[in-house]
């Protein structure tokens, strides 16, 4: 490693001199263009804003400030007029703004406005919706619920609003929706949960909003130079934004025989330096994971040491399986019963994936949560022991259907229906059951482990993610799980805020694959009639066909695959506001037929 080391920093000096000329290029948009602000405590303004008294090749077309007498931060927004510039988030593309004409229903301009243009476009952490009630009250949950809005209501009708993740029980019965999508700022510098009423008070008294700005060749390299912590500039020569380059303070030096002497030098103290980082950093993974098992509560399961977890695996001899993580081993713990252990051999971050593990399942139990036994820490050797699944993973039936009839005759309706029931049954009490909120992020065929009666139990919480139970909203710096069960809000937030509902939604890929015998995630993947398995189901539903995927089925049979059709079609809805939570989902398992509604189509369709 040191000698890979010394020859990238032997060839990074060696180019240095070949940037050098660049480098020098690009600082001069720095000198002509310096970061400003309009007051001490005003937000900071460069590239791609600038001042309106600054050069046009200072900054993008159209994201140009001015400096009021007041010394504000001044934005001349084309359909909301002026506006006082609160914050500017560089990272991300956000802008905060109040517009500063008067007026009596700031809201009520907000939603009456198409505020989009060429450059900015409103966006908010949450999608709320206004509704009108005949009687006012007094909301029990705040944080799903603001108002009165006393300029919208009058002694009729009382206004508030509801944000998208509140269940409709917490608004009385008479409440009619006027408006949907009302976008609402989230607060700057906090990514808790926050109360709706606290959140939306800027909107709803003076009209407080959040614009993204996009601009084509120069908003998504600004962003990611920003994310990494660098300014952007703009070659006007060829239209293109760069980063700033990190600051160097070597001096070029003449060539001469002690030049190699440095040179050679500085390469032995990085590698000595590299060493003793990296050394660092291990002993501070260590010590990190350490802190946490000793604060672990009295009910964690039992640790064992690196050589007990070769004992009971019997040095690992009967392999179970390999992935991303490692690999499974079956064992047998000194009291005779049968164990899978876990070995993180390439566990990633600092020992995050181990923690989120211990730390959700270690403390729960649930009939359809695998169960954590044992673990082992020793320096970074890692392990996981839990109770054995004899049946392995769903996967293994859901994609032999086609061709194994003895998966067909153990995956039958009634089968599915148990299965489903109790993979929602595990979802629900990861989402309400525990003191704090579980959310899964990877719910998948391979981590709904079967025992030896078939009962479907929840596995796999290297991606978990723990909230407090009346936390909605979830702060990701990037998407997590399994491509094909990705709730669509984890790619982009245009379609909702990331909740446990993402989870609702790979629950839902989950059940149409069951269904199916074949990976609903893949729109390569098409049955016999050539079409995308959700969208072909939802067909069948709408028209009142029968669902006869794979086998000829009794009335009963049908009726059940009818019902876990429409239940994974509300669940796959884009809209996070549209599904139903686990709770319903198990009521709606457990119901009759005749008691479901029929789902919205769940997806852009691509039917003629």
């Amino acid at each position: 490693m040191p000698n890979a080391l010394a020859a990238v920093l032997l060839l990074s000096v060696l180019n240095y001199g070949v940037t050098m000329a660049t480098a020098s290029s690009d600082e001069n948009f720095f000198q002509n263009c310096p970061a400003s602000n309009c007051s001490e405590d005003g937000p900071e303004i460069r590239f791609p804003f600038h001042l309106e008294t600054s050069p046009a090749s200072c900054g993008a077309p159209g994201m140009k400030l001015r400096c009021s007498k007041q010394a504000d931060t001044i934005l001349v927004h084309p359909k909301f007029g002026l506006c006082k510039v609160i914050a500017i988030e560089y990272r991300y593309g956000f802008i905060y703004v109040v517009p500063l004409a008067a007026s009596k229903c700031p809201l009520q301009k907000i939603i009456s406005t198409n505020l989009s243009t060429d450059v900015y476009r409103p966006y908010g952490s949450d999608s709320a919706t206004l509704v009108s009630c005949s009687t006012e009250f007094r909301p029990s949950n705040q944080y799903y619920v603001a108002g009165p809005i006393s300029c919208l209501s009058n002694t009729s009708q009382f206004s508030y609003l509801v944000t998208s993740f509140a269940s409709m029980d917490v608004l009385p019965l008479d409440c009619m929706v006027i408006s949907n999508d009302i976008w609402i700022p989230y607060p700057l510098k906090n990514e808790s949960m926050v109360r709706l009423n606290e959140t939306a008070k800027g909107t709803i008294a003076f009209g407080e909003t959040m614009f993204m700005w996009s601009v084509p060749n120069i908003t998504n390299v600004c962003q990611e130079c920003e994310i990494g912590g660098r300014h952007c500039g703009f070659h006007s020569e060829t239209r293109q934004a760069f980063c700033k380059k990190h600051s160097s303070h070597v001096k070029v030096i003449a060539a001469t025989s002690s030049v190699a002497a440095i040179l050679v030098l500085s390469v032995i103290v990085a590698a000595a330096l590299y060493l003793a980082l990296k050394s660092k950093y291990d002993e501070e993974i260590h010590l990190k994971v350490e802190m946490f098992l000793n604060t672990y509560t009295t009910s964690k399961p039992k640790r064992y040491t690196f050589s007990e977890v070769k004992k009971i695996t019997r040095r690992f001899n009967n392999k179970l399986g390999q992935g991303g993580f490692g690999s499974v081993y079956k064992g047998d713990l000194s009291n005779g019963v049968p164990v899978a252990v876990k070995v993180l051999e390439n566990s990633k971050g600092e020992g995050e994936e181990f923690i989120n593990e211990v730390a959700t399942i270690g403390t729960i139990h649930h009939a359809n949560v695998v169960r954590l036994l044992g673990f082992c820490s020793e320096g970074s050797r890692r392990a996981l022991i839990y109770e054995f699944m004899p049946n392995a993973s769903l996967e293994k039936y859901i994609f032999s259907q086609a061709s194994d009839t003895c998966c067909q005759e153990k995956l039958r309706p009634n089968r599915m229906l148990e299965i489903a029931t109790g993979i929602a049954k595990g979802i629900e009490y990861l989402h309400q059951g525990c003191n704090q909120r579980i959310l899964h992020f990877d719910i998948k065929p391979s981590n709904i482990l079967l025992d030896y009666s078939f009962k479907p139990k929840i596995s796999d919480f290297g991606l978990a993610k723990l909230c407090a139970r009346d936390q909605s909203i979830v702060t990701l710096t990037a998407a997590r799980g399994t491509m094909g069960y990705i709730a669509p809000e984890l790619y982009s937030r245009n379609f909702g805020t990331v909740s446990y509902k993402s989870d609702v939604y790979s629950f839902g890929m989950v059940v149409l694959e069951m269904m199916s015998g074949q990976s609903s995630s893949d729109p390569q993947a098409k049955n016999e009639n050539d079409v995308y398995i959700p969208e072909w189901i939802y067909e069948k539903i709408i028209t009142g066909q029968e669902l006869e995927l794979i086998r000829e089925m009794t009335q009963g049979e049908k009726d059940i695959m009818r019902k876990l059709a429409i239940v994974a079609l509300w669940c796959i809805q884009w809209n996070p506001v549209n599904r139903p939570s686990m709770t319903k989902v198990v009521n709606m398992l457990t119901d009759s037929l005749q008691s479901l509604k029929m789902p919205p189509k769940p997806f852009v369709s691509s039917f003629g």
